[in-house]
């Protein structure tokens, strides 16, 4: 279970891992809402195993040095948005914000940084620069479960780049990767076909809202990006897992029961 945190004074709780994960976005070639990149994690993963999620992951080092050599002024927000499109480059094989990067040329830069090599230096040796001002903020999220590892996760929104090679997991981390529009991932997750965590569903809940990019991107800018720590409710008798009603979410609590938390 989680501690019961106010709503009103959400606390980044002590440990938490500083993490970044990008929601990807592309039209519909059936006409219907975006598409969204989505990766099915292995089953043997500390951390939601065989869930369904947002390419991402933890924030490196060399990512705020990165950052600094752009110029972002808050390190931090500078970092997560470099380690989104870093691990989304590691994850999926998809380079977002690299514009300078040929397909041609994207697959021996992936398997470096699978292989070690600082993105730092990729950078530099090839004189390139990732546009890390294309990426739209919407959410700071840090559930504090004790079942599993705290991240501390910023979210990102960005159009799917033009690409014309197929996309690939990393098979130590992923099982299966795949775009479906935020609303039929959710009915999946209803379905019993695929697994979502808490953070995920509220944040389809939330995409789906929207049809496209732009509109998702306008939706964004007319909420903070608010620390979100949810907490346990006590309602008519029953345990609810709950977050601020004030950030965008059109779905704002679950039984505590039913919730899959990591």
């Amino acid at each position: 279970m989680t501690d019961t945190v106010s709503p009103s004074a959400p606390v980044l709780p002590d440990g938490a891992i500083p993490a970044a994960t990008l929601v990807i976005m592309r039209p519909s070639a059936a006409g219907g809402p975006d598409e969204i990149l989505m990766v099915k994690r292995s089953t043997n993963m500390a951390f939601a195993a065989g869930a369904v999620v947002f390419p991402g992951g933890r924030i490196d080092p060399d990512d705020y040095l990165v950052a600094r050599r752009h110029g972002l002024a808050d390190e931090a927000e500078g970092a997560a948005r470099v380690a989104a499109l870093r691990e989304t480059l590691e994850e999926t094989g998809l380079a977002v914000g690299w514009p300078a990067l040929a397909e041609g040329d994207l697959s021996e830069v992936r398997q470096a940084l699978l292989a070690g090599t600082l993105l730092s230096d990729i950078l530099d040796a090839r004189g390139d620069r990732i546009e890390l001002d294309s990426l739209v903020p919407f959410a700071r999220w840090c559930p504090n479960f004790k079942e599993a590892r705290t991240f501390d996760t910023r979210f990102y929104a960005v159009k799917a780049p033009p690409h014309g090679h197929e996309l690939t997991v990393e098979e130590a981390e992923h099982s299966h990767i795949f775009w479906s529009a935020a609303r039929d991932t959710l009915a999946m997750a209803d379905r019993g076909e695929v697994s979502v965590i808490f953070p995920t569903r509220r944040n389809l809940e939330r995409i789906a809202q929207e049809s496209d990019f732009q509109g998702f991107s306008e939706h964004a800018d007319q909420f903070p990006v608010g620390l979100i720590t949810p907490w346990i409710e006590d309602r008519d008798g029953h345990s609810h897992l709950c977050i601020p009603a004030d950030l965008g979410y059109p779905v704002t609590s679950e039984l505590f029961d039913s919730v899959r938390r990591g």
